[in-house]
């Protein structure tokens, strides 16, 4: 598994990190499918509070709690659930942070964050706080590196340049390439993106005829654009799978692309894709798809 440098920070990353929000709540199954990951090298795993109500970064903390040293541990903040339990509401105050960080660390059973990311944001968030958090933590050794989880431009626009923010999670695949009229902004500032739902919900995978089947749309296709457009795909790759994986890695301003597995078949299933991916050209394959760009939050 090769590395790629994060961002401006000292932090090295796999180029397929584990999304650990798909991973099953049974802790025996989870643990298998992450021990698996990091047997594949794979070092970069990434979590949120948000994700199940604390209980996935639970999960992921005791599955890596004996190989801390060796991986990456993302996460993120900025979601709160309501007291009810029934949905949760946005708090990314400097108050709500430094609570939050030092939960997620007891539940992560870790000293330190590899990366914590501010997990959305809005235009009227107070940025100088929220970038004040994230510094002061940084400077006390809590977290490492920070950044955001965004696909809103008004929002990167407003934190980059005011941050030593080294990373934006973005979602980023063949059939979405809206992150792309940024990529220049983004290696500006000498942030890397860090990519999520790249296999575009199983359509970007050899499974996608299936997909397909209970797919209505996704993103600006229909499902006969849809159809159309995997068809093409399929005809100038022999392995879909891999190739959505070479396709995004192939920009040097993506850092890693977090993938989701609910089983250790599809980890497995990513992992080939990935070895097949290093050796693809896949350029022309953006001809085939849409190049759309981002019509809010602009």
């Amino acid at each position: 598994m090769n590395s790629r440098k994060l961002g401006n920070s000292e932090l090295t990353i796999s180029e397929i990190g584990l999304g650990c929000m798909s991973l099953p709540t049974d802790e025996k199954t989870a643990k298998w499918i992450v021990d698996a990951a990091v047997d594949h090298g794979i070092t970069y795993f990434d979590t949120a509070d948000l994700y199940d109500r604390g209980v996935n970064e639970k999960l992921v903390g005791k599955a890596l709690s004996s190989k801390r040293q060796d991986i990456i541990l993302a996460t993120k903040v900025g979601n709160v659930w309501n007291k009810d339990g029934e949905g949760w509401h946005w708090d990314p105050s400097k108050k709500n942070i430094e609570f939050q960080v030092k939960e997620s660390l007891r539940r992560l059973q870790t000293d330190y964050i590899d990366l914590y990311q501010l997990h959305g944001g809005t235009i009227e968030d107070p940025w100088d706080d929220i970038t004040d958090a994230f510094d002061s933590l940084k400077k006390e050794g809590v977290i490492r590196a920070y950044g955001i989880s965004s696909i809103r431009p008004n929002v990167i626009k407003e934190f980059l340049p005011k941050s030593a923010a080294t990373s934006v999670m973005m979602q980023y695949s063949l059939l979405d390439r809206r992150p792309e009229e940024w990529f220049d902004v983004l290696e500006e500032n000498s942030v890397s993106i860090v990519t999520r739902g790249s296999l575009a919900k199983g359509l970007l995978t050899n499974d996608w005829q299936k997909r397909i089947a209970k797919t209505n749309s996704y993103q600006t296709y229909s499902q006969d654009e849809l159809q159309s457009t995997l068809e093409k795909i399929a005809g100038n790759a022999t392995d879909v799978h891999a190739a959505a994986i070479a396709y995004v890695l192939q920009s040097p301003v993506v850092a890693s692309a977090v993938v989701g597995a609910s089983s250790k078949e599809q980890l497995e299933a990513t992992i080939i894709a990935y070895n097949k991916a290093l050796s693809l050209d896949v350029k022309e394959l953006g001809e085939l798809t849409k190049k759309d760009v981002y019509n809010a939050h602009r």
